[in-house]
């Protein structure tokens, strides 16, 4: 079957904004997670993304259904993991985690993303692509433990970590499955039958939250915050990485998820007031240097 004619270059650029959007996701809602309930932010979330991808979506979706329905229970796995599972789960973690725990435990997707592949999908894993994994997750862990090594050692598992690491499985395996759709899928149309599986699966989880008293009250800042994870880290950048899977494949595209740390260091500073320390600089070094490495060795 045949790529998308999409260069490599503009996939990768595409993913790195990806991991820009997403990491802006992170600060935002560990920001705001005392004032914005888990459930009720995942499923305005994809509200407002189905809503926005519904005009442009709906009618590729339908004129392909052909393509897509024979692969209705990866279709179903992919809007349940991704969309329902991945976001719910980070959002729910972060309300019990530290930011610092919650970075760490992203991290390890690349690395999960080349070991799934390896032990369920059949992939392959390349010298160079295992050392560019190793020199990127070295500089997470530079950052994360904010230059002492000490630190890491330190982290207690609490029921948040658990539950984002559960969020990190669920975002692997999508990736993964992500690579058997057909690549002739519009892929406007695919994300928005991803996005309607997904909403379906969060509704029932924002009952659950608003039959237990967790109500959030719509001001200024949750009207913002909903407005920015609708949009950006939901509908650009979701159709930005699935662009990216289909183009440079699931374990190289996994990959520009180490940069979500360096981002996320870079906008905890400018929003949050937090200090770049050396530790970081030092850190995103490692974590460009990985994510090089791994992109030079595609055509």
């Amino acid at each position: 079957m045949t790529k998308p004619s999409l260069s490599p270059r503009l996939a990768y650029l595409l993913l790195t904004l990806t991991a820009l959007f997403w990491s802006g996701n992170f600060v935002l809602a560990r920001a705001m997670h005392a004032s914005v309930a888990p459930m009720t932010l995942s499923f305005a979330r994809w509200s407002i993304a189905l809503c926005l991808l519904l005009p442009f979506g709906a009618a590729p979706a339908w004129r392909q259904r052909a393509l897509w329905l024979p692969h209705w229970r990866r279709l179903l796995l992919l809007g349940l993991l991704g969309v329902t599972g991945f976001n719910s789960l980070v959002y729910w973690g972060l309300q019990y985690t530290a930011a610092t725990n919650g970075v760490l435990l992203n991290s390890f997707i690349p690395i999960l993303i080349v070991l799934f592949g390896a032990l369920f999908f059949g992939v392959a894993i390349a010298r160079r692509q295992a050392l560019a994994v190793a020199i990127s997750f070295a500089g997470v862990l530079l950052v994360v433990a904010h230059g002492d090594w000490q630190r890491l050692a330190a982290l207690d598992i609490n029921r948040g970590d658990a539950v984002v690491f559960l969020a990190m499985v669920a975002w692997a395996l999508y990736t993964l499955l992500l690579r058997g759709m057909p690549p002739a899928l519009d892929r406007i149309g695919l994300l928005t039958l991803q996005v309607s599986i997904g909403l379906v699966g969060i509704a029932p989880l924002f009952v659950w939250e608003l039959a237990g008293g967790r109500h959030t009250a719509l001001n200024v800042a949750t009207l913002a915050t909903f407005a920015y994870v609708g949009t950006l880290p939901s509908v650009a950048a979701y159709y930005f990485y699935n662009l990216g899977v289909t183009r440079v494949g699931a374990a190289r595209a996994g990959m520009f998820i180490h940069l979500m740390p360096m981002f996320g260091a870079l906008l905890s500073m400018l929003f949050l007031g937090e200090a770049l320390q050396l530790y970081h600089l030092a850190g995103i070094t490692l974590i460009l240097a990985g994510v090089t490495l791994a992109t030079r060795s595609h055509g």
